[in-house]
């Protein structure tokens, strides 16, 4: 590709670093021409994606908005209140940091609050749905903590709350946490938080992958019954990948300095600017139409699935993911990952409930429906992508077969492109 070819933003990057300017605008290319559905990504706005890119990289600003340990700090002070203000008002919380660099480190800005090392902590298994940072042993938090974890019912699939309960009770963790990365049915935070209540427990909920779910009130908040919310700000948020740590007031100043200085130095100024765009793009009416689709997308999948025979975890999703086990079908998730892969239909390898295979193979595979809902596509679109999956994954070998479904899907990409200025950008070159 000629640097006149690029785009404006890459020109100076291609005369600097001709190598990663390359590998940016493969990935521009892979995104654009793909069908992204992995549960955990999203395409972020083109504000969000300047935000991010912008000179506030350049600024330290150790502290809090008002309280930096370096000079020149007003306009970043700006962008971080802003964050705050806007976080607290799209989900009704007392208190938000928006420094946390990831959802674990937000976590992680939990943990040490409210638990000494080797005190108990309850959250669910990651062979369950539940996160590495639940307590899993090669993560910071097992090797930390004392873990007790609780999963699903194996009959229907579901959170075993009465199992939780009596492992709470008989156990008395010092923390509780919920949430999960890979259970696509709602979560019963009035339940938890009861729970909670009956073991002595604090409550915390990890809400990344229902944070834009939760500010559109597709589903039910945990602000009124977790004494701690955690949060990614990427995910079904649509925002650059972060993290948010939420709290009643009189936990601010304890976790603030559990942030900073506690487990990270300067904050991300840049990312922090983004965030604030995300949170400004969330409170308004149109990313409630959003989640909503992300939902009827999600079961419009499950139902095509379904109906060409395939097995849901837990039969089926409320949210905006879905957990397929192909074992049943007679093939692996590494597989099928590989296979869709192929055929410009990016899914993740995933381990269901009671799996038989190692996490790196696994016997299914997990979909969500944020990024291609953030193209545009609807039901007959997601109608048409399960008819895909299931073509690929019923003969997965078929070289003919892949190269037919990659060539439909990249008409459909055309149809439903990523961003404006890129589609412009195209055009112009094919002239």
């Amino acid at each position: 590709m000629m640097s006149s070819d690029l785009p404006p933003r890459l020109r100076s990057l291609q005369a600097v670093d001709p190598d990663i300017a390359q590998a940016i605008e493969s990935e521009v290319e892979r995104q654009a021409s793909t069908l992204e559905l992995i549960a955990s990504e999203n395409f972020v706005s083109e504000a969000v994606l300047e935000a991010a890119g912008s000179v506030m990289t350049n600024k330290y600003a150790e502290g809090l908005p008002g309280r930096r340990y370096y000079g020149g700090c007003e306009f970043v002070d700006q962008a971080e209140t802003l964050a705050i203000e806007r976080a607290k008002k799209l989900f009704g919380a007392e208190h938000a940091n928006v420094q946390a660099h990831s959802g674990s480190q937000a976590n992680m800005a939990v943990y040490i609050t409210v638990m000494k090392p080797g005190e108990t902590m309850l959250g669910m298994d990651l062979a369950h749905g539940g996160h590495l940072t639940h307590g899993h042993r090669l993560n910071f938090s097992g090797k930390t903590f004392h873990i007790v974890s609780y999963g699903v019912r194996r009959d229907i699939e579901t959170i075993d709350y009465d199992e939780l309960e009596r492992i709470a009770i008989e156990q008395k963790p010092r923390l509780i946490v919920a949430g999960a990365s890979a259970y696509p049915r709602r979560l019963d935070f009035e339940r938890f938080a009861a729970i909670a209540g009956k073991a002595g427990a604090l409550l915390m909920v990890d809400m990344a992958h229902i944070a834009g779910l939760v500010a559109a009130g597709v589903h039910s908040s945990p602000f009124p019954h977790a004494d701690f919310v955690t949060t990614t700000t990427h995910k079904t948020l649509r925002g650059p990948r972060g993290g948010a740590v939420f709290c009643r007031a009189e936990n601010a100043k304890k976790i603030d300095k559990v942030v900073f200085p506690g487990i990270q130095g300067g904050p991300l100024m840049h990312v922090i600017a983004a965030k604030a765009v995300c949170f400004r793009e969330a409170l308004l009416p149109e990313f409630g139409d959003y989640q909503r689709q992300i939902v009827a997308n999600a079961k419009v999948l499950a139902d095509t699935l379904q109906a060409a025979g395939f097995r849901l975890v837990s039969g089926g999703t409320d949210t905006h993911l879905l957990l397929v086990d192909v074992a049943s079908r007679g093939l692996t998730g590494k597989q099928a990952e590989k296979s869709l892969e192929q055929a410009g239909i990016t899914v993740n390898k995933n381990a269901i409930p009671f799996d038989t295979h190692p996490p790196m193979v696994a016997s299914g595979i997990r979909i969500g429906t944020p990024a291609v809902t953030t193209r545009g596509l609807k039901e007959p679109e997601i109608r048409q992508v399960g008819q895909w999956i299931s073509t690929v994954l019923g003969d997965p070998e078929n070289e003919s077969i892949i190269r037919r479904v990659r060539g439909e899907v990249e008409e459909l990409t055309e149809k439903f492109p990523l961003y404006e200025n890129r589609r412009t950008a195209v055009a112009q070159r094919s002239v």
